[in-house]
This record gives structure tokens, C-alpha cells and sequence, in this order.
């Protein structure tokens, strides 16, 4: 279609097939009413129809407890907040050597006990090592104590405070809630089935919650996740948000299935005796808690709901597809699903590659060929072979006519002299042509040809019958002498031969006429210019 300014003022539309049937008209409406509540169900559920912002929050922890322990060549120990929360440091191993020269003084590397003073001194009765400058006696004791010694940490408790915001929202809160009093929270401890939202936490109710044991996860440390998500809904009188805690453990806990297993940190106290300052080093197995804050809010948004709405109108598409499937298969006879085929689907040939369809006086059947711009017609092979159609309404006319003249009477063959016989010509009829798609022969081995027949005098080339045929068509029509009445003489000549030889040409297909039929044809009502159309 040429581009054209009055083009932007069309409207183009698809191409719809009803079908009147209460079957499928029922089913039709079955499937869109289950696509409809779906689709209900996942906005609701899902809320798809709310704009939706993530969580930034921040946290911070306070525990209480107290406890008293009894360590060897000690004593006995109180531990409260300051004690049983250090960060961890890393002791290192000497370095063996002979002379002061294998000694870097103030060398210091992650294998050492200290600084080296840059002195080799005699280590036992066969080892010298570098001599350091460090705290003595250096640790050696690398196992955990079994049971642990702070087994009744599992009775401390820990304040969680977790604030939230929704920036997009401009929304705030924390998981102390509005309507928690001061009373409520020296007296509440979080329990899964009577107390869920309680911010204050028992260690050994944390780690029963992650599925361990805590006597036993605290002999060699660990590390427990507590995970804290906020699933808020701002709309109206739906409002809520509430967190949810959830715990797990992060660490592996087998010891025979990792290096390092569980958590443990050092940490020291100082005192001066005599004017000598001293140390007791402290190696602690402990568990560390890390918090995890998730959330998501969400809030009713018109344009969420149009695209929601817009995305899933596609769904509409599976009543379609699954009706033409089940019209496909054998609930439907073969008449019923041809026929909705054929109404449905409008094929339409590329004009780049033009069907043909030829006939032969010495086949029963009608060839379907493409086009070619370079080998000649009569040697294309078809791409299909379709037995012939009779137009039954065609021949019974043709009869009628034919029984108010002359009888049929097969004439002897008339064999018209040609200047020069084609190569690709088996009647001995045809006439030379330069472009491919006419160089047909009416046979596709010698013989004799189609022209020779009485029945092609009488059916094609016939003056009382063809304008018998133009009357017919056109009752009104003007039969007087002229170049414009043998031209539809012509014309419905070429239209008798392809109703008697191709009868209903196959679909999308146009028929072609040998050349020997043709230029019949042509010689029995020629034209005074010499110029011809087919």
C-alpha cells in the first residue's frame, strides 16, 4: 500500500469468526469467568494493585545478665554486659633459629608471640628461638571447657530495637510498638504462640527457636541469625504493620566438617603488682547474634492497578487458543473443522512467489507449481498434485447448449502448421516464447494435442456457444461486430478452456493455458493491434 497522508485517518481492525454454538459458546464463558476469578485472587493475594517501597531500618541490642564462674589459678569470676562482649583478637607462634642473625629486631609477623628483640637464645636442650617482647606466659590451653562457663547465659535476656522507614512513603516505626507501655516490657518476653511481638528476647529462647541445643553451642561457639520482617500494608483501614521475628543458625556446627568451627574472641584484664603491669588473657567461646531486617511496604496505587489490569487482559488469549485447539480434534467432524478453517484463516501468497496451477491432456490430476524466471514452465516440478474438480454447474450448461445444435462429431485431427517447434513442445502445436511462464505444453508426452479435439471446436472455439456463455452473464450485453466484442469472444474462450481442463482451481492458485490452446485461441478471433492479454 503506497503511503499516502489520508492513511493516518483509517482504522484497521482484526478479522473475527462467530461461530452460533451454545456448546462453545457456554465453554467460552466458563474459561473467561475461571480467568477472571484468577486473576482476583492473584491482585488480592499478591496485592498487586499497591506501589510498593522497601524497608531501611537500623539496630540496636542492649542484654542483661549476670554470672559467676570459677577459673583455674583465678578464682571465681563475676561476668556481666562488659564482660562477655570484645572483639576478637588473633595470638600468633614463635620462630626458630641459630644465630642473632636469623633475628630481625622488631620484626613482627602473624606467626609470632610479639616483637623480636633481634637475640637468639636457647629455647629447650636441641631448639633456640628468636626472643621476643611479649606477654608471658604465653597462651596454650586451645580446647573449649566442657560443660561451658557461662551455661547460665541462657537465662540472659537482650533488648532488640529495630527502627524502619519507607521513604517513599515517609513512613516510620520500630518494633517497640505504640501501644506497649512501660510495664509491658519489664514484665513481657517474646514467646512464639503467647507473646509474638515482645522485643525482648531470652538467649536460650532464641537458640531454641533455630533448632539447637544452647549447653552445647556454647561449649565451642556459633553464630545465630535473628531475622526480623516487616510486611506492612498503608491502605486505609487495612492498615498494619507488625514485625515478624524468625531465627535460624548461620554457621556450620559439625566440628568434623570444618575448620574453625563455632565463634570465639580474646580479651584481657589489667592490673599493676609491685610496679609490674600484668594481664589475664581470656579466650571466650561465645555465640554471637546478628540481627536481619526485611520488610516491604505497600500502598494503593492507580497505576499499578492499570498495568496489572493491562498485563493480564493476555490471559483472555487461552480461551482462544484452547477452543480452536478442542474445534482441531476429533470433537468436531472433519466437514464442521474445514469448514471453520477455511473461514478463519485467509491465506494470502507473496506475490514474490506466484502459484500456478497446470493441466495436462494425459493426466487425471491438476499440478501446483511455483513460478520460475528461468526454466521453462513445462519442466517445473510441482510442489503438489490435486485431483480435479468438475464445476458440475459449468458442464451441465455446457450440455443444455450443446443438445439445442449440432451433435458432438470427433473431427479428424487438424494439425496446424508452425514455422518452428520449441524444444519443450510434445503436441506439435506450440509457438516460441521468451518468457518462461508460457512456455506450457498441453501434454507432458508426444501425442496428439488438445486443439485437434471436436470437443475443444465445440466447447472453446464454438461462436453460438460462447455467446450463449456472454449472454448469460450478461443479459444486456451489446453483440454487435467490433474489435471490443471479438476481444470477449477471446476472453471467454480462455475462461471455457479453464473450466473444462482445471475446473475449480486449488486456493491461492492461478491456472495457466498450454500455448498451443492459446494461440487456437488467438488465431480464431484475433486481434487487429497483435497485442494480447491472458
Amino acid at each position: 500500500m503506497p503511503c499516502k497522508l489520508l492513511n493516518l485517518c483509517e482504522y484497521e481492525t482484526h478479522k473475527l469468526v462467530r461461530i452460533q454454538s451454545v456448546r462453545l459458546g457456554s465453554l467460552k464463558w466458563t474459561f473467561n469467568g475461571v480467568i477472571l476469578m484468577f486473576i482476583c485472587i492473584m491482585m488480592l493475594w499478591n496485592k498487586e494493585y499497591q506501589e510498593h517501597d522497601y524497608v531501611v531500618s537500623s539496630v540496636t541490642a542492649k542484654v542483661k545478665g549476670v554470672a559467676l564462674t570459677s577459673l583455674p589459678d583465678v578464682g571465681d569470676i563475676v561476668w556481666d554486659v562488659v564482660d562477655y562482649s570484645e572483639p576478637s583478637q588473633v595470638p600468633p607462634y614463635g620462630k626458630v633459629c641459630r644465630t642473632d642473625e636469623d633475628c630481625v629486631k622488631g620484626f613482627w609477623d602473624q606467626h609470632s608471640h610479639g616483637v623480636q628483640t633481634g637475640a637468639c637464645v636457647k629455647f629447650d636442650v636441641t631448639r633456640k628461638t628468636c626472643e621476643v617482647s611479649a606477654w608471658c606466659p604465653i597462651e596454650t590451653k586451645k580446647k573449649p571447657p566442657k560443660p561451658a562457663l557461662l551455661a547460665s547465659a541462657e537465662n540472659f535476656t537482650v533488648l532488640i530495637k529495630n527502627n524502619i522507614r519507607f521513604p517513599n512513603f515517609n513512613f516510620m516505626r520500630r518494633n517497640i510498638l505504640p501501644e506497649m507501655t512501660e510495664s509491658y516490657l519489664k514484665r513481657c518476653q517474646f514467646n512464639r504462640h503467647t507473646d509474638p511481638s515482645c522485643p525482648i528476647f531470652r538467649l536460650g529462647d532464641i537458640v531454641k527457636e533455630a533448632k539447637e541445643n544452647f549447653s552445647e553451642m556454647a561449649v565451642e561457639g556459633g553464630v545465630i541469625g535473628i531475622q526480623i520482617k516487616w510486611d506492612c500494608n498503608l491502605d486505609g483501614f487495612l492498615r498494619n504493620c507488625q514485625p515478624k521475628y524468625s531465627f535460624r543458625r548461620l554457621d556450620e556446627k559439625e566440628s568434623n566438617r570444618t575448620l574453625y568451627p563455632g565463634l570465639n574472641f580474646r580479651f584481657a584484664r589489667y592490673q599493676t603488682e609491685k610496679g609490674v603491669e600484668e594481664r589475664t588473657l581470656f579466650k571466650a567461646f561465645g555465640i554471637r547474634f546478628d540481627v536481619m531486617v526485611f520488610g516491604k511496604a505497600g500502598k494503593f496505587s492507580i497505576i499499578q492497578l492499570i498495568i496489572f489490569i493491562g498485563s493480564t487482559l493476555s490471559y483472555y488469549a487461552l480461551t482462544t487458543v484452547f477452543i480452536d485447539w478442542l474445534i482441531g480434534t476429533s470433537c468436531y467432524s472433519k466437514e464442521a473443522r474445514q469448514n471453520y478453517s477455511e473461514k478463519k484463516v485467509e491465506s494470502v501468497q507473496d506475490r514474490q512467489q506466484c502459484i500456478l496451477c497446470v493441466s495436462f491432456v494425459d493426466e487425471n490430476h491438476i499440478r501446483v507449481v511455483k513460478r520460475s524466471h528461468k526454466k521453462s514452465l513445462q519442466q517445473v516440478k510441482p510442489i503438489s498434485v490435486h485431483p480435479c474438480k468438475d464445476d458440475t454447474g459449468h458442464l451441465s450448461a455446457m450440455v443444455g447448449v450443446l443438445q439445442k445444435g449440432n451433435n458432438i462429431v470427433d473431427k479428424p485431427p487438424q494439425v496446424l502448421p508452425r514455422p518452428s517447434l520449441p524444444a519443450w513442445c510434445l503436441c506439435g502445436c506450440c509457438l516460441p516464447s521468451t518468457h518462461p511462464q508460457e512456455q506450457l505444453c498441453c501434454r507432458q508426452s508426444i501425442g496428439r494435442c488438445i486443439t485437434t479435439s471436436s470437443l475443444f471446436e465445440q466447447l472453446v472455439l464454438s461462436r453460438p456457444l460462447l455467446d450463449a456463455v456472454l449472454l448469460y452473464r450478461e443479459p444486456l450485453s451489446d453483440l454487435t461486430e467490433g474489435e471490443q466484442r471479438i476481444a470477449a469472444l477471446r476472453n471467454c474462450s480462455y475462461r471455457q478452456y479453464i473450466s473444462w481442463r482445471i475446473g475449480a482451481p486449488p486456493r491461492e492458485s492461478i491456472p495457466v493455458m498450454p500455448s498451443c490452446s492459446v494461440w487456437r485461441i488467438r488465431e480464431e478471433y484475433p486481434s487487429q493491434e497483435g497485442e494480447y492479454t491472458v
